[in-house]
């Protein structure tokens, strides 16, 4: 069984909840990706932020990206991640579950990468992966 760690993009930078959304922002461009995941100095987890966050978040609410903080767009009360050793079909069921499109990987409590809908639907026959593009869409 494919497991996360064989499909998932590894060697994945973070940012620190210190670190502002201009900084997020100049990370996603130079590393051409749509998230990244944002964690506290220690490094744990505390959130991903997207693209879309910045725009909706900072730009449409008028604020300035270079003093918004990304402990203000990370606060997520729930962070849906899977383990790296988590099967294809898990990825599946919490994608579609909590409708998201990016999952970090955790091995313990170490950030290791991150699986996208792209990951998964390469791995998944194709009317499973139209499943999970569907469920995720509405």
């Amino acid at each position: 069984m494919t497991r996360a760690r064989e499909i998932m993009t590894p060697g994945l930078e973070f940012l620190k909840t210190t670190d502002t959304a201009a900084d997020a922002a100049k990370k996603l461009a130079q590393a051409d990706i749509g998230a990244v995941p944002v964690c506290e100095p220690d490094g744990h987890l505390t959130g991903v932020v997207t693209d879309r966050d910045i725009v909706v978040k900072v730009i449409a609410e008028a604020k300035d990206p270079k003093k918004t903080r990304l402990a203000e767009l990370a606060d997520q009360p729930e962070i849906v991640t899977i383990r790296a050793d988590d099967s294809v079909d898990e990825i599946f069921e919490a994608m579609k579950k909590f409708k998201v499109r990016r999952l970090p990987v955790i091995d313990g409590t170490e950030v290791v990468g991150m699986v996208s809908q792209a990951d998964l639907a390469r791995n998944l026959p194709k009317e499973k992966a139209g499943e999970v593009l569907a469920a995720i869409s509405q």
